[in-house]
């Protein structure tokens, strides 16, 4: 990548931290950015769809930003900007009509490299059953190869980090806030225990605080990075089941645990069951969906 054209970007995205859809209607007409400080702000409000004020406001914005060094500045705190052209960004996200412009990783990047993912997820107040599920199905996914995604949110996705550690796996979690901003406190040592050892992304600059809105944000890129998502426990109306929709749109595979009839925790594996997604209960059922595949690319390897 063009290292001015690197610098404007990450710049540009700092102030307007916005997916990648939104930013190239800044690039029709000016592919490198080169122009954009010396825009009018009226045509950046046609641009982008925003009040004359705002679009003046983004510009001066923009230009005390392009002063800030920060490949240094991200480099010091240990943070990887990877830009949608980096060689290292997952193509699979360019699936999205809204894919991320920049991602923000800490840890091994090369886990982006790697096809094989698989997204894990369930309730924020997942039970022992969700323990019980992931002890029984991961440690098989990952001797197969698969790296596990999760969102770092209480219950399951911590459940299925841990869990993937625990067993000598990869793991890679995808949040919904900067690193400046981790979040929840509860999974704090996690969260150091990922950024250290496994991966953490997020495709917000590291001042971005946790909002009830970034969440959905975040769910839709677990569901770019993944092959298949298998859900352990959620509500039938839960932010669970919204990754799921997510991955439904993108053509993924669904996978989900079947439970007790009573649980309200069951209610939302056994609705997407009856919706068509694969009732499992061991990794071979989620892995002979891919073994073809698997045995292919080790053959042309």
């Amino acid at each position: 990548m063009d290292s001015l054209f690197e610098q404007r970007l990450m710049a540009l995205h700092y102030v307007y931290p916005r997916p990648l859809d939104r930013l190239k209607r800044l690039m029709l007409d000016d592919a490198a950015l080169e122009y954009l400080e010396n825009r009018p702000a009226w045509e950046i409000s046609q641009l982008l769809g925003i009040k004359p004020e705002a679009a003046a406001n983004l510009k001066t914005a923009y230009r005390k930003s392009l002063n800030t060094p920060y490949s240094d500045v991200y480099e010091k705190h240990k943070i990887i900007p990877i830009s949608y052209n980096h060689p290292n960004y997952p193509q699979s996200l360019f699936q999205l009509i809204d894919p991320p412009a920049i991602i923000y990783a800490k840890g091994n990047i090369d886990y982006l490299l790697d096809e094989d993912r698989l997204g894990v997820i369930g309730a924020r107040k997942a039970s022992k059953y969700s323990q019980k599920a992931m002890d029984k199905i991961i440690p098989d996914l990952v001797a197969a190869g698969f790296i596990i995604v999760s969102g770092l949110a209480k219950g399951a996705d911590a459940m299925a980090h841990r869990t993937a550690i625990a067993c000598g796996g990869k793991t890679i979690a995808v949040t919904g806030s900067g690193f400046m901003h981790p979040y929840p406190k509860e999974n704090g040592e996690l969260n150091i225990i990922i950024e250290e050892t496994q991966l953490s992304i997020t495709e917000y600059p590291p001042y971005i605080q946790p909002k009830r809105w970034n969440f959905p944000m975040r769910n839709r890129i677990i569901s770019g990075l993944v092959k298949g998502v298998l859900v352990t426990e959620a509500e039938v109306k839960s932010g669970t089941l919204s990754t799921i929709e997510h991955a439904v749109e993108h053509g993924k595979d669904i996978f989900a645990v079947p439970g007790n009839i009573d649980s309200a925790l069951s209610a939302g594996p056994h609705k997407l069951i009856y919706e068509g997604a694969k009732p499992v209960w061991n990794a071979l059922q989620v892995l002979e969906e891919y073994r073809e595949i698997q045995v292919l690319n080790k053959s042309i390897k």
